[in-house]
Order: C-alpha cells, then structure tokens, then sequence
C-alpha cells in the first residue's frame, strides 16, 4: 500500500513513542481501565480469532490477545509506535503492524479484497484513537469492507461528559480543560510539543456513522468512578482506593455508562453491503 500523509496527531505520537509506555505504562489508573476494556475484548472476539486493531500504539493490546490466543492486525497512524509495536510484538508471530491512520482504512481494504484474503472476525480501537478522526462514516464504511458478517466491533472513545474529568482538572484548576469534553468540532489538543485536533463524538453520531453496518450490542462506561489519567500520579499512590474505584465500576459500567471517563461500544457487523446506507 502506498504511504499516506502522517496526520498532525500521528506527529504528535511519533514524538512521544519512545518514552509512551514508561510513562503511561506505570499508572495504575490506566492498568485498571484497560483491565475492563480487555474483559471485554475477550468475551467478543474468541480463541483463534483474526481481529483487526485500529491505533494501537506501542501494541499492548496486541501483544495480551496474542497471548490470550488471538491474531492481530495492528494499525496506527505513527511510524514511530509502529517501530515500538513491531519488536514488541515479533516473538509472537502476528501480521507485520502496519502504518496506516483510521482515514486510511479504505485502503488496507481494497488491498486485501485484491490479494483474496477473507475479512476480519473483527475490530476494535481502544483509548480514543478515533477521537482523532473528524469525520466517523468514513471509516465505519471501511469496516463494513473488513470484517465479516456478525463480527464483533468494540471501540473505546472518550465519554461525553464524565464527572471524574471535571472534577480532577477543577481541582488542578483547570475550568476550561474540566469541560472541554462539551465543545463542538475540532478542540486543540497538544502532545511531545506537536498540536493536533480531536473531536468529542457525541454517542448517537458514532452509532449513526456506523449503521447500517454494525448494529449496537451493548455500552460501557470505562472509567466511571476509576480517575482519568489527569489524577495520575496521585492516584496510583493510593491502589487500595482505587481498587474500590474498580470494583465500583463492575458494577455501573453498564447503568452508568455515559459518565465514564471512556465509552465502550460494542457492535455487530449486518450483512448489509459496505455500499450500502
């Protein structure tokens, strides 16, 4: 596949891919909210399944279901977490992780229908890559291309408006990050010194961009009573707390869904035509 432009947030990674999981890897809140994304993970897509991951970074997701008995197709957007994800990932002999951003996926598509190969079991992105995506329909027609029907497609984005946000950045003082969730269109973000957009999806227009392909199965807030990352270091200095906090959100998950710091979707491919709408 040719390469495509690098986007300004895959800038933004590729200057933070060397030291991503050092950082990010010893916060024990986001250990705890990818715990509950993977329990997940492991209930849609079963032993031996082709799974296709959408901005997976450094490749820890990969990696766990590989160890857990599933094949992965990693993708992101960032050459440099690419490079971090290929020496992680080679003692366990999945596909070569590709570059290619969620806008690509079309491509990685057209490619594969081409050489004959037969569609993913299913996909999924985690932490809010597609947050970083403007436009969902795009990439929902894509999948509609990837994965088979009845599939499974799991993705994680920011939650709407989760309490835990607001709160953690009031109590930084920060009023204008504690309800930047709210705003429309694209909303400055900055990471390693580069700038890029995000876009906070409001649920309903995840689901209409994805449909008819993928119809909804079930919703999960992750991370509603667990802290964002804004309360690290401190709450990882505290484990029986957030233990609780863990604990609590088994429970409120699914009733509390649109107050986590993340949204889980969950949904199944139709066998509606990908031309179809």
């Amino acid at each position: 596949m040719p390469a495509l432009p690098l986007p300004p947030a895959a800038r933004a990674f590729d200057a933070v891919a060397a030291s991503f999981d050092e950082r990010y890897g010893a916060w024990r809140s986001v250990d705890a909210q990818r715990r509950a994304v993977r329990a997940v993970l492991l209930r849609a897509f079963p032993r031996g399944a082709h799974v296709l991951e959408i901005g997976g970074g450094t490749g820890e997701d990969a990696r766990w279901l590989a160890r857990h008995g599933r094949t992965v197709q990693l993708t992101d957007a960032s050459p440099s977490m690419i490079r971090v994800a290929a020496a992680k990932l080679r003692p366990h002999t999945l596909p070569a992780p590709l570059v290619l951003p969620a806008e690509g996926l079309a491509q990685l598509a057209e490619a594969r229908q081409a050489a004959g190969e037969t569609p993913f079991d299913g996909a999924f992105s985690n932490f809010a890559a597609l947050n970083c995506v403007a436009d969902l329909a795009p990439v929902g027609q894509a999948l509609a291309r990837l994965v088979r029907p009845g599939g499974q497609l799991v993705l994680v984005l920011f939650g709407p408006c989760p309490p835990g946000e607001v709160v953690v950045q009031l109590a930084r003082r920060e009023p204008r990050a504690a309800l930047r969730r709210l705003a429309r269109g694209d909303v400055p973000a900055r990471l390693g010194g580069r700038e890029f957009t995000v876009r906070y999806h409001r649920p309903g227009q995840v689901t209409r961009a994805l449909a008819p392909w993928f119809q909804p199965v079930a919703r999960r807030g992750i991370g509603v009573f667990v802290p964002p990352s804004a309360a690290e270091p401190w709450i990882s200095h505290h484990p029986r707390i957030l233990q609780v906090m863990e604990a609590l959100d088994r429970v409120a998950s699914r009733p509390l869904a649109l107050l986590g710091d993340h949204l889980l979707f969950q949904l199944e491919r139709t066998r509606v035509p990908a031309e179809g709408r």
